[in-house]
């Protein structure tokens, strides 16, 4: 394989699964001996992505303005200066300061765009489309693309997303670690434990899941929706609040806020749940809380129904149809029912495709 310069565009370098696979990915470029070039407005990830052999160029991109456009010039010098073999952007306001940094370079590099997520259809996200080769993160994705954006499927690769599996795996919880959430929690003891990992927001299903904590019994479940909530969503986590307690279920469901320990949080879980109203574009933390060794219940559409499909088909309910998502939770919440298939959705896979197709659309255009 040609050691290669990889430039990756993307607004910033902060929480989050495109940032976290930037790094990775970075870091995994560097091992390689290719070199690696991030531009971002920079983030809590800059160190990581020098730290681990790659070179980090701060540029403010991830703005939403017309005067971020002016930027154009300075990527192009940077792009004249690097003479990168492949650009991929990552996120939609860089793609367009790019688009207009690509047109001026006489020699072009290969330009492929990932698509994180099913945007919508205004001209500010079809600059995603504007490249020589696509990367969809399932094929909820890469159909939503073909239909929306009128793409040649041709010009389409899905590479789903991974987990890194030195995070996310099932090794033994510390006892510190247990004793410690038990004091902090102890209202999950000798429960079978029911958890929601989500930010507080309409479309993510929380309102379902408290539903379904109002159905079980109470003796013997306790609900966790863990995740952190905006100021914007502040007045809809009073209204859910509200709902439990009208439902009576105020010790059956408890909302932890944002946590660094999701891992083992997943460990101790019996059923994790992905209940998106919406379709999710992919569903990451249904391969995190399968890496870790939980069950997965989710509905079936979107990228969760195609993660579940592979790995746990017995996980998926029908969209909206609370009295099957309490049966299922019945009976696959019972200690000896099967579990998920070993997770193949990793980081390391979704690096060796995308290395992959580096190299095939490099030799296609040579």
């Amino acid at each position: 394989m040609n050691k290669l310069k990889v430039v990756q565009l993307l607004p910033e370098l902060n929480i989050g699964g495109v940032e976290r696979g930037t790094k990775d990915f970075s870091k995994a470029l560097s091992d390689l001996g290719h070199q690696s070039i991030v531009i971002s407005n920079g983030g809590i990830f800059e160190k990581d992505i020098i730290k681990d052999g790659g070179k980090h160029i701060n540029l403010p991109i991830h703005k939403k303005s017309l005067f971020s456009f002016f930027l154009s010039n300075k990527l192009k010098d940077i792009y004249l200066k690097e003479n990168p073999d492949i650009i991929h952007v990552r996120s939609r306001m860089p793609a367009w300061i790019n688009h207009y940094a690509f047109k001026k370079l006489a020699k072009k590099p290969l330009l492929i765009s990932t698509f994180h997520g099913l945007y919508s259809t205004p001209m500010y996200s079809q600059i995603m489309s504007k490249v020589d080769h696509i990367i969809a993160i399932s094929d909820t994705v890469k159909n939503y693309i073909i239909d929306t954006y009128k793409v040649a499927e041709d010009k389409i690769t899905t590479i789903p997303r991974g987990c890194d599996l030195e995070v996310f795996n099932q090794d033994a919880i510390q006892p510190e670690w247990i004793n410690k959430w038990y004091e902090e929690f102890p209202e999950t003891k000798n429960k079978i434990i029911l958890t929601l990992p989500t930010r507080i927001s309409k479309w993510k299903g929380v309102d379902s899941f408290i539903e379904l904590i109002s159905r079980l019994d109470k003796n013997k479940f306790h609900g966790l929706v863990v995740g952190p909530t905006s100021k914007s969503k502040e007045r809809y986590l009073n209204t859910l609040q509200s709902k439990i307690l009208d439902l009576n279920i105020k010790k059956n469901i408890t909302f932890t806020g944002s946590r660094s320990d999701i891992t083992n949080i997943y460990k101790i879980s019996d059923v994790v749940f992905n209940l998106s109203i919406s379709p999710e574009p992919f569903g990451r933390t249904t391969i995190e809380a399968i890496s870790c060794g939980a069950k997965v219940i989710g509905w079936n559409h979107g990228g969760t129904k195609e993660i579940l499909e592979k790995l746990y088909p017995v996980g998926l309910v029908k969209l909206g149809n609370l009295q099957d998502l309490s049966d299922k939770v019945e009976k696959i919440s019972d200690k000896n029912y099967p579990m998920p298939s070993e997770n193949i959705y990793t980081s390391e896979r979704m690096i060796n495709k995308t290395l992959n197709l580096y190299n095939q659309l490099l030799n296609r255009s040579s």
